[in-house]
């Protein structure tokens, strides 16, 4: 059995929250968005997003062809809008079968965690400050106040049609083990060991441990718009 929760929040310094999440645990489907583009183009790109991979998940599609279709999608929709700037969106998607298997899936920042007794980051953004880091150029610690730190190199709806390139995880959730979702608003103003400190409470629900992460991220200074799905197996 899969217990989730999930909230977005518009943070304390964006008017718009573009950001969006999906949550099904019949389907077996989780996601977050983080929408770029302006004015509104963020925020009709991350529902995009969103729209297209459930449908396509639904449709018997795996995965990766469901973001990758999302891909498209936000692409003719751009082109159809006629903006100058191109509308695009991070994703970050699991799939979690009955019997525990799961898939992550994810483009851009937005990333994907698994807690199985400490917090491991399972996902690996696709940012500038990320392919810094791999170099050896930056350590994760001076990549976490670095000025370029929300430039991504990656996102559906931005590159060459039929270009885009998703990476994919998988595993067991086993009973106990945890799978946290969440946009850069949750990792930019809550560090990995605060994160460890919730999704180590027993004692609370998975929607509790949801709203202990936002509220953090606003004590942080809810720099950006704020999403998290968490979802244990029970």
């Amino acid at each position: 059995m899969i217990e989730f929760g999930h909230l977005s929040h518009v943070g304390l310094r964006r008017e718009l929250n573009e950001d969006t999440y999906y949550g099904d645990a019949t389907l077996g489907l989780w996601l977050v968005a983080d929408g770029m583009g302006g004015h509104d183009s963020g925020e009709v790109a991350s529902a995009l997003a969103r729209d297209t991979v459930v449908r396509e998940v639904r449709a018997g599609r795996s995965l990766k062809e469901a973001i990758r279709q999302a891909d498209e999608e936000i692409i003719r929709q751009s082109r159809r809008r006629q903006q100058g700037m191109p509308m695009g969106t991070t994703l970050v998607a699991a799939r979690v079968q009955s019997s525990g298997r799961f898939e992550i899936a994810w483009v851009g920042d937005s990333r994907a965690y698994l807690w199985d007794g400490r917090l491991r980051q399972v996902s690996s953004d696709h940012s500038y400050v990320q392919e810094l880091v791999d170099r050896g150029k930056l350590t994760p610690e001076q990549a976490r106040s670095h000025p370029q730190r929300n430039v991504v190199t990656k996102a559906l709806g931005v590159g060459e049609s039929g270009q885009l390139e998703v990476e994919t995880v998988a595993g067991e959730l086993r009973p106990g083990m945890q799978i946290l979702l969440c946009s850069d608003g949750l990792t930019e103003d809550v560090d990995d060991a605060s994160i460890a400190r919730v999704l180590a409470q027993k004692d609370i629900s998975a929607q509790e441990g949801v709203d202990h992460l936002i509220a953090a991220a606003l004590d942080g200074g809810g720099s950006d718009n704020i999403t998290v799905v968490l979802l244990r197996r029970s």
